[in-house]
C-alpha cells in the first residue's frame, strides 16, 4: 500500500501533463513547479515581477490545500529564464516570504514550460505547526 497522496486544488492551475500540482509523502509536501498560469489555465503576461507574483498565488494554493501556508516551505527551487531578472524575482520572493527563509537554489535555465520567465516548486514540512 502506498503512502503518498496526490494533492488537487482549484486555487491553481491545474497540471499541464502526465503529473500531479502536488505530493504528499509523510511529513512533507512537494509542489510540483508552478508558472504564471492562473487558476483557469490562462497565461499571465508581463515582467517578472507579475509572473512571480502568480506563480506565488499558485505555491499559496497548493499549500492552502493541505491547510499549510509558505511558512511551513523548508526548501524552494527557482528557475529564472534571465539571471538578469534575479533581483526583481528577489523582491516579489522576499515580500512573500518576509523573515522566513527557507533553503533555496536559483538556476537559470534556456527555456521553461510555455516560455514564461519563472517557475517556482517548494517542499513544505507538515509536521508539528
Amino acid at each position: 500500500m502506498s503512502n503518498i497522496q496526490f494533492v488537487s486544488t482549484d486555487q491553481a492551475p491545474a497540471a499541464i501533463g502526465p503529473y500531479s500540482q502536488g505530493t504528499k509523502v509523510g511529513d512533507f509536501l512537494f509542489s510540483s513547479g508552478q508558472i504564471p498560469l492562473r487558476p483557469d489555465g490562462t497565461l499571465v503576461e508581463g515582467d517578472i515581477r507579475v509572473q512571480t507574483q502568480q506563480v506565488f498565488s499558485n505555491l499559496k494554493g497548493v499549500l492552502a490545500a493541505e491547510g499549510r501556508s509558505l511558512s511551513d516551505v523548508v526548501k524552494a527551487t527557482v528557475f529564472i529564464k534571465d539571471m538578469n531578472d534575479f533581483a526583481q524575482l528577489n523582491e516579489v520572493y522576499a515580500e512573500h516570504f518576509g523573515d522566513h527563509r527557507p533553503a533555496r537554489t536559483t538556476v537559470e535555465v534556456a527555456r521553461l514550460p510555455k516560455d514564461v520567465l519563472v517557475e517556482i516548486e517548494v517542499i513544505a514540512y507538515l509536521g508539528e505547526k
